[in-house]
């Protein structure tokens, strides 16, 4: 493990807030009299700087600081948008904003579940199920999502979802209290409605959850066999790390965070002899949403959006050497400010390690018998949150091919269901006699600000076809065929696996040794479709679930496919209604999002605990590069 502790030698733009940045633009908005004694902290990150300011910044230049702050007013609902400048110590702007819901605040998860715990009525619900040791019931603080509610409109609300502990410390998902909800007012901090609409027998499912396992597990369970398998590298790793600048082989690049995004990639490059190749200005996971497709009145209405609606770098993981990362790691540290303004603070949040990767490439000559081969390596960077029930981990890989990978695993628990003596569900896969695992889907909108050898790009739509008949004579014939995606309507787009389709991001300044235009390629992965109806609430407030691929002008203000707020949001915000002006996408700065969707139909085999799904894409250089960037990996000295 290589030294946490080594400060950046200069300060760029895109660097990360320390812990005393944030902390200082604690103290601005709070010396500010526009801010109220209940006001409380949403979040705080890092205000981005005007692209061009990045791109012409060089080292040793002044670089202004500033902090992007929402903040909550539980006195009257309203949300108030805040920038702190740490140049100036003062309030550079402050904009109020009515009808709008911040996300949870990481506060909210256990101040709520404590005041149900502990209301009469909702005892009296628990009672009734013969549950009367609050100590062992759990609530998730499930958001909203927006289905007619008044509550909805008036009130700042979580619906929570019960479970209990069969002993202490034990799986609560095990045990789902279904046909009950609890409607909670989070400003007001007290229940407003308890849905009660029938009493199901309380699973008796067992299930060890892995802590439990840990401690309580017989030995004689686990497995004998594995010896051990040590990563080594006797020299230290080949990257370098300077405060958030990370250099590999031929790559560089910025790590970013934010409490909505968590990991964020910057400023990518790739050198090529005395040429350093701009390829990508910023990537993250922009939004995440997880619809339900169980009609029961328990599961109807859950739609999380995890960026948007909880924040995915508020809820980071610490990671663990041997654990969540293996081999020579670099960590980075990140935090976030609670609604009181305390910075709370995520050691090693990102790692950064690499890895060996198989075979580059290998050619054994039969003539000469004389066999050439390559090892290939990747470098990763990664993070892991957990947001309730669910753990996403989400990996960047850089290889030395010039590949981009983009990687989500998915672990973690089900969120399950119970039925009664007796029942079946034709919407998801029984547990057990009174236990059941929903189906569900999972949306992933990775945000791709592209610079490939410049900003002035285009996309392209490549499909196979056969080739016509009077080309064809022997049948036998097929072709790439073309299409730019000129404006934003035409660009969103839906994979097609039997056209073998992809896209590529086209230079229109630079050109390779054919005289095409340089350009990489998004090669699809796993994907779906969503199945909820284009009445449903869900389709209304996830619009860009509807399409794989969608392209966009470069905008500022453009972030978030689903809209900046879509906590309790009604929806027609975001992509679906920044792309209704159909502007050019062709010859200019393009940011390409796209879309993947995990579709899960839980099996016997998720229970108790789910093995890690994996889904991504990739972005491979496509006429970027005359040769192959990867002649030049010399032998392994492994190799006998």
């Amino acid at each position: 493990m290589t030294d946490l502790a080594a400060p950046p030698t200069t300060i760029h733009p895109l660097d990360r807030l320390a812990v005393e940045e944030t902390q200082q633009a604690v103290e601005i908005v709070r010396n500010d009299e526009r801010f109220g004694g209940r006001m409380r902290f949403a979040s705080a990150d890092l205000h981005l700087p005007p692209k061009a300011e990045v791109l012409a910044h060089q080292a040793g230049m002044a670089v202004a600081r500033a902090v992007d702050m929402v903040v909550l007013d539980p006195a009257d609902g309203s949300t108030h948008e805040i920038v702190a400048s740490l140049t100036n110590g003062a309030v550079a702007s402050w904009r109020r904003v009515e009808g709008v819901q911040p996300s949870i605040i990481v506060n909210e998860f256990s101040e709520s579940e404590e005041a149900m715990r502990n209301d009469p009525d909702f005892q009296a619900a628990m009672a009734k199920r013969g549950i009367t040791d609050m100590s062992l019931v759990t609530i998730d603080p499930w958001t909203a999502g927006n289905y007619g509610d008044p509550y909805e409109n008036n009130n700042r609300i979580v619906r929570g979802l019960v479970f209990v502990h069969g002993t202490p410390g034990d799986n609560q998902y095990a045990r789902p209290i279904d046909g009950l909800m609890v409607i909670f007012d989070l400003n007001a901090n007290k229940i407003l409605r308890i849905d009660d609409e029938r009493v199901l027998p309380v699973p008796e499912e067992s299930a060890e959850s892995a802590e439990w396992s840990r401690h309580h597990m017989p030995t004689d369970r686990e497995r004998t066999d594995i010896k051990p398998l040590d990563i080594t590298q006797p020299e230290g790793p080949s990257f370098q790390v300077d405060g958030d600048h990370v250099s590999w082989q031929k790559w560089d690049l910025r790590v970013g965070w934010s409490t909505r995004e968590g990991l964020v990639i910057n400023t990518v490059t790739y050198t090529e002899g005395d040429r350093v190749r701009p390829v990508l200005y910023r990537a993250s996971l922009a939004e995440m949403t997880v619809p339900y497709g169980d009609p029961s009145s328990t599961q109807a209405r859950k739609n999380a959006f995890d960026a948007g609606e909880y924040g995915m770098g508020l809820l980071a993981n610490s990671l663990s050497l041997g654990c969540d990362c293996l081999g020579d790691i670099h960590y980075l540290d990140a935090h976030f400010c609670d609604a009181e303004g305390a910075v709370i603070e995520i050691p090693q949040a990102i790692c950064i390690h690499e890895e060996d990767f198989g075979i580059s490439w290998k050619h054994s000559d039969f003539r000469t018998q004389q066999t050439e081969a390559r090892r290939l390596r990747r470098l990763v960077v990664s993070f892991i949150c957990t947001v309730g029930n669910y753990e996403y981990g989400v990996y960047w890989y850089f290889y030395q091919d010039g590949r981009i990978e983009n990687e989500i695993k998915l672990t973690g628990i089900l969120s399950t269901g119970a039925l009664d003596t007796g029942e079946e569900t034709a919407y998801g896969t029984k547990l057990g006699d009174h236990l059941y695992g929903p189906n569900h889907q999972h949306f992933f909108c990775t945000r791709l600000d592209m610079t490939v050898d410049g900003l002035a790009n285009s996309v392209v739509e490549i499909d196979t076809v056969q080739a016509p008949p009077e080309e064809n004579p022997y049948g036998n014939a097929f072709r790439g065929q073309t299409t730019v995606l000129a404006t934003e309507q035409q660009a969103k787009r839906r994979i097609d696996p039997l056209a073998a389709r992809y896209w590529k991001v086209v230079s229109n300044d630079a050109t390779n040794k054919m005289g095409t235009p340089t350009g990489y390629k998004l090669i699809a992965g796993e994907n779906c479709m969503p199945f909820a109806t284009e009445e449903s609430s869900i389709k209304a407030r996830a619009g860009y679930m509807w399409n794989h691929l969608w392209v966009t002008p470069y905008a500022e203000d453009e972030r978030w496919p689903a809209g900046t707020y879509p906590n309790q949001s009604a929806g027609g915000e975001g992509l679906p209604a920044w792309t209704a002006a159909d502007r050019s996408v062709e010859n200019t700065d393009v940011v390409v999002w796209y879309t993947m969707g995990h579709n899960h139909l839980p099996s016997l085999e998720d229970w108790p605990v789910m093995p890690v799904a994996c889904i991504g894409f990739t972005l491979k250089p496509s006429g970027f590069f005359d040769y192959s960037p990867v002649m030049d990996l010399p032998p392994s000295s492994h190799c006998h």
